[in-house]
């Protein structure tokens, strides 16, 4: 037994002296080629090296992309300004009391009046009507779409529904005037043919898709934990969609609502074509009424000297249409802030 130990152990020092021998042999080589050690801290690929010449090209698309971040402001600032320059003028003739609490608007007639109530009278009044179509459909458009629909479904109502949005706004006015107006006529025979009720929900039906597609987005944005956790207490799908997903994400779907505030106010050609063009001093939807906007297409139409009372009123009038905008967007933003979740 004695002897095959001895036997073993002679065996076992050369395969280790070959092995001492190995490493030594690597570690002088290591040592004699400098170019075999690693990288240090200091030494940086040459491919990784400053070159000026990729160096300059970064920093020209940083400035491209700068100019397109800053355009957006920019243009905002140049609108604000032109709308204050030409109310500065408009504003030395008119006082300020009568802009804001005249009840009549006829800036283009020998007995002129200046008082913007009547054109935000129906620009509010109209815009209630589509807000009143558009934020319920929309709503439950987005929930189902959400919550409910299968994979499949969704691919085919959500396009749908966002081919809306290309259709020309022209083409809302008159089918406003065309078809909505001749059917509530019928249930309503002292309508008249130009009044703020259709364009009011036709405008609302083109404003669903806004609405919808943004609060879906929001909606879908909710964690999954937070519906498999109110199944796991029992909730069944909708009440998960009520008292849970909507809850949640109610941050973006008062996006959803301010983005659909704006359209309604800042629309032109349906309420220029279905509501009529007369300034009147009303909020029943049910008579016709001209709105800011549609004021300005009828002004902007003609040929007015500039510098004339007449053409400065288009800018006095569009200085109101973007406060009310602004306004609007402000509220969203402090609501959208106190109710905004995290996850």
């Amino acid at each position: 037994m004695m002897m095959r130990q001895n036997i073993l152990i002679t065996e076992r020092k050369p395969t280790s002296t070959l092995l001492m021998n190995i490493f030594m042999n690597v570690a002088l080589k290591v040592q004699n080629n400098p170019t075999s050690h690693p990288a240090s801290a200091s030494q940086v690929s040459p491919r990784l090296a400053k070159n000026l010449k990729r160096h300059f090209k970064e920093r020209v698309i940083e400035f491209i992309l700068m100019l397109a971040a800053l355009s957006a402001v920019f243009t905002t600032f140049a609108i604000v300004i032109i709308l204050l320059y030409e109310s500065f003028g408009f504003f030395k003739t008119v006082s300020l009391v009568e802009f804001f609490t005249g009840k009549e608007w006829t800036p283009l007639f020998e007995d002129a009046h200046y008082g913007i109530m009547p054109l935000v009278a129906g620009t509010l009044t109209t815009s209630a009507v589509a807000l009143a179509v558009a934020i319920p459909v929309g709503t439950v458009a987005a929930i189902y779409l959400s919550e409910f629909a299968s994979h499949k479904a969704r691919e085919i109502v959500k396009p749908i529904l966002e081919l809306l949005v290309g259709v020309p706004t022209i083409v809302f006015g008159y089918f406003a005037l065309l078809f909505v107006t001749p059917i509530l006529q019928k249930l309503y025979p002292e309508l008249p043919s130009f009044n703020m009720l259709s364009a009011g929900i036709v405008m609302g039906i083109m404003i669903i898709p806004y609405i919808a597609s943004v609060a879906e987005d929001a909606m879908r944005a909710v964690p999954m934990s937070m519906r498999e956790g109110s199944y796991a207490m029992g909730a069944t799908r909708f009440q998960t969609a009520i008292k849970v997903v909507t809850p949640a994400a109610i941050s973006g779907i008062v996006a959803a609502y301010i983005l659909g505030i704006s359209r309604a106010v800042g629309e032109t050609m349906v309420v220029a074509v279905a509501a009529g063009q007369q300034p009147n001093l009303t909020f029943d939807p049910t008579e016709g009424a001209a709105t800011i906007t549609a004021f300005i297409v009828q002004v902007a139409l003609g040929d007015l000297p500039h510098a004339s009372i007449g053409y400065q009123s288009i800018f006095a009038a569009g200085l109101v249409l973007f406060a009310l905008t602004l306004t609007f967007n402000i509220l969203g933003h402090i609501i959208r802030k106190k109710y905004r979740e995290q996850y």
